[in-house]
């Protein structure tokens, strides 16, 4: 059986590019039409994949063409130093492996955001995708038999993330450097682009949780230790270090400690905090951690509803 080539967006500043994917001896085809128990078989599909450890791995970029092999879940990474300088935005790579005697080949894009003064990090689930996280039964109903036209996005949270896309930016094809960084799994990563373009959400480099290859793991998506997305944050954070950053997320799982952290060892690269208030009140502890993050220069909002988070953003001057 032929294996098959992922590629995820990547990212690059002036120094090195930064790319990655996975190699599957076998998939299945996410139909994002499908209604009901299709679309639940197609869900669980995602977490039947077979991955393929050692395999060889090619890079072409520019005149070069690097080697690597995949680690034992199937998933690779090359990290390149950049030796020249060369223009920003969304650009092309080429990925190739060999099968027999035949090539196959896929292109992905990586960033490298124009000079500016801001990033933005955002959390997917009930961050701005509704997803119920709390409810761990109505979560996996909703994933299952809902398809991705039929997933909503918050009010307004569209309006807020593209304002913060294009926030200082006085040329509309420049955009600010935005990364969706989730405890979600690489399983989910076709459905999160789509639903994101769906959405005219900005475009983003997503940064996921290992892939999982079980039907038992799909009962625990988006569970378990969230020190992968701390350490996907810092990775950020210390990979652009000078710009200012935006974090969004939200009170249903692990968001305000883990910013509150990230703040911390930044005291001074993290300008605003928003967290999206998931229940009926809010919670006393995450509004200690506000209180915290204020006490350490951070503007902080807490807040039910986007158009709040557009008021605090205008109100601090991040967006117009």
């Amino acid at each position: 059986m032929k294996p098959i080539l992922q590629l995820y967006r990547g990212y690059a500043n002036e120094q090195e590019l930064i790319v990655m994917g996975h190699v599957f001896k076998r998939t299945y085809n996410y139909d994002f039409q499908k209604k009901n128990f299709k679309n639940a078989t197609s869900v669980i599909n995602q977490f039947r994949i077979k991955t393929i450890q050692n395999f060889d791995i090619y890079l072409k970029f520019g005149a070069k063409e690097m080697h690597t092999k995949t680690l034992d879940d199937g998933y690779f990474k090359f990290c390149i130093p950049l030796e020249k300088e060369f223009h920003f935005g969304w650009i092309e790579y080429e990925v190739s492996i060999k099968y027999k005697t035949e090539i196959i080949s896929c292109k992905g894009s990586f960033i490298r955001p124009h000079e500016g003064n801001l990033g933005i990090i955002s959390d997917i689930d009930d961050t701005f995708l509704i997803s119920h996280t709390k409810n761990i039964f109505r979560k996996i109903y909703i994933l299952l038999f809902k398809n991705v036209n039929d997933r909503k996005v918050f009010k307004d949270v569209v309006p807020h993330y593209q304002a913060l896309s294009s926030a200082g930016r006085n040329n509309k094809e420049e955009e600010n450097a935005f990364f969706y960084i989730s405890s979600s799994e690489w399983n989910l990563y076709r459905f999160i682009v789509k639903f994101t373009k769906i959405h005219q959400l900005p475009r983003a480099v997503i940064l996921l949780k290992d892939i999982k290859r079980g039907i038992t793991d799909f009962f625990l998506s988006g569970r378990g230790n969230h020190n992968h997305k701390f350490d996907k944050i810092k990775h950020v954070l210390e990979f652009y270090p000078n710009l200012k950053y935006v974090l969004l997320g939200d009170d249903s799982q692990h968001d305000p400690f883990l910013y509150e952290q990230i703040c911390k060892i930044f005291p001074v690269t993290v300008i605003a905090v928003y967290i999206r208030q998931t229940g009926k009140s809010q919670k006393k502890e995450v509004k200690k951690i506000m209180k915290n993050l204020a006490s350490l220069d951070v503007s902080a909002c807490y807040f039910k509803e986007s158009s709040e988070a557009i008021m605090h953003s205008k109100s601090i001057g991040i967006i117009k």
